[in-house]
């Protein structure tokens, strides 16, 4: 589908696919690369960056043009059942305060029928106001935690009895990866929606390393994870995902998942590890600020009200 709109003076278009061509996904990658550069981090999350690539169900994008140049972009997923579509928007560092953001903006809200949530990375100020322009409420807060790995006073984890830990089978474990995922964070809008082809963009990624993917078992059976992701660039470990079963929580596997990664992270001679974390999620919180974690930057999620 292409849905082609112009302002009438012909200085700004906007497009909306449902696929991009490879060129096209190569703009935009640049455009999200240059516009970090200027805000510190990427307006378009690393699901969204994965999207760029081929034919997604439910997923749409936006492509603003200034005088025949790519100055924006914006993506809608449309693909949870219950929730509203979500979308992202960046523009160009050098072609801001020029109404481009209310135009992608307002596109994004005709294309999800009113019914939109919008993420704000890093939660600037600018990003604050176009959702409120749009008439959107804070919905929700996400917390970027770091702390520094040069002083990691971490004993050897200690699991429960009859749990053991090894490092993730490609191809072999992902079937029952995807499960206990999906159980574990039944409740997370994107954690808990991946499928196959969403762990196949992650193992086909440069970063991927199975010697950072532990599993924890119990009678043959997968009852926890945490994966790791090293930002090579940035000097970076990341806990990537920490997930523990249902029927498994609440005995301490969650925290000797995480020292054991960190233990990891730290032994890559890495200076800092960060992670993601809802701010309502007080518990999980609360074990990561008693590791030494503190709040490095926040986003924010924006909704209409309908």
């Amino acid at each position: 589908m292409s849905d082609l709109r112009n302002n009438g003076n012909g200085q700004r278009s906007i497009e909306v696919l449902d696929e991009l061509a490879p060129g096209q996904a190569e703009d935009v990658l640049r455009l999200i690369g240059e516009a970090a550069e200027t805000d510190g981090q990427p307006a378009v999350s690393e699901q969204g960056r994965l999207q760029l690539k081929g034919r997604r169900p439910g997923v749409r994008h936006v492509l603003l043009r200034a005088g025949g140049l790519l100055v924006g972009y914006g993506q809608l997923e449309d693909s949870d059942p219950v929730e509203a579509p979500a979308g992202e928007l960046v523009v160009h560092p050098s072609h801001r305060g020029r109404g481009h953001g209310r135009a992608l903006g307002s596109a994004l809200l005709h294309e999800s029928g009113k019914r939109l949530r919008m993420w704000a990375h890093g939660g600037h100020p600018a990003a604050r106001h176009l959702a409120q322009v749009l008439g959107m409420s804070l919905f929700r807060e996400l917390r970027q935690m770091r702390r520094p790995l040069h002083d990691l006073d971490l004993p050897e984890p200690v699991f429960p009895p009859g749990v053991t830990v090894r490092t993730f089978r490609p191809g072999e474990d992902d079937e029952e990866w995807l499960a206990v995922n999906a159980a574990a964070f039944a409740h997370h809008p994107e954690q808990g929606s991946l499928v196959q082809r969403d762990l196949d963009d992650r193992k086909a990624a440069d970063w991927f390393d199975p010697k950072g993917f532990f599993l924890a078992e119990k009678a043959g059976r997968v009852i926890g994870f945490h994966w790791t992701k090293i930002h090579a660039e940035e000097g970076l470990g990341e806990v990537y995902v920490l997930g523990v079963a249902p029927d498994a929580q609440g005995g301490g596997l969650g925290k000797s998942l995480t020292a054991l990664g960190l233990r990891h992270l730290a032994a890559q001679g890495l200076p800092t590890a960060m992670l993601y974390v809802d701010a309502d999620n007080t518990a999980a919180v609360a074990v990561y600020e008693g590791l030494g974690f503190q709040i490095h930057e926040t986003d924010l999620m924006y909704r209409t009200e309908s």
